[in-house]
């Protein structure tokens, strides 16, 4: 075993080997620079990380405001397709009554199937234009979107307004007589985030623009 020099006091590299009288009058060396906080010296303080900022969530009733002036804007453009539709085929009649008839049926079978097309529509496409907004969102102050932090696209907004709200719930709700789509609107009354059901199945959230 190989034994300790026989020079006196401690080597230059030990910690505790005399030093230069350092901030508040500890005279140990340090082989190295003090830790933050030796000596009494405040440790630097790590700035806060910048916040990324969270959405309000839009209340209940807010959001019935915007489905009903959704729906009246809806309900006057229905009228206004067939109001289009029954003027251009009532003038089978001009003709004779059986042709005017026919005519009216197949305006009639037409403009159903416009309103049809336009109120499915009517949300998706303002939706993917305005990243989750409708006319009726536009006017309370809220909007939706997906809890991804993904921009609303005009696939996402179909799924959710039209195969979740309208198609799913519809056709549970024949089933359940209105029962499915009435805990689809009630249920943000007793959710933490505000959710409707149709909110579960597509991860979105309803909240103040």
């Amino acid at each position: 075993m190989t034994e300790r020099p026989n020079e006196p006091g401690m080597t230059p590299g030990d910690p505790l080997a005399p030093g230069p009288e350092s901030p508040g009058g500890f005279t140990g060396g340090y082989s190295s620079p003090p830790p933050p906080g030796a000596f009494g010296t405040p440790a630097p303080v790590a700035a806060p990380a910048p916040g990324t900022g969270r959405h309000a969530l839009a209340g209940w009733w807010s959001r019935v405001a915007a489905t009903l002036i959704d729906g009246i804007i809806v309900g006057i453009g229905a009228l206004l397709i067939m109001a289009l539709f029954g003027s251009v085929f009532s003038v089978g009649f001009f003709a004779s009554d059986e042709a005017g008839i026919a005519s009216v049926i197949v305006g009639l079978l037409l403009s159903f199937g416009a309103i049809a097309i336009v109120a499915l529509l009517y949300a998706p496409f303002l939706m993917a234009r305005t990243n989750g907004k409708t006319l009726g969102r536009m006017a309370v102050g809220i909007r939706v979107i997906r809890a991804s932090g993904e921009p609303m696209t005009f696939a996402w907004a179909m799924l959710r307004e039209v195969v979740i709200k309208a198609l799913l719930f519809g056709f549970v709700s024949s089933f359940t007589f209105g029962l499915a789509s009435l805990l689809d609107v009630l249920w943000p009354l007793w959710d933490d985030e505000n959710r409707a059901l149709h909110d579960f199945v597509v991860d979105t959230r309803t909240v103040k623009d």
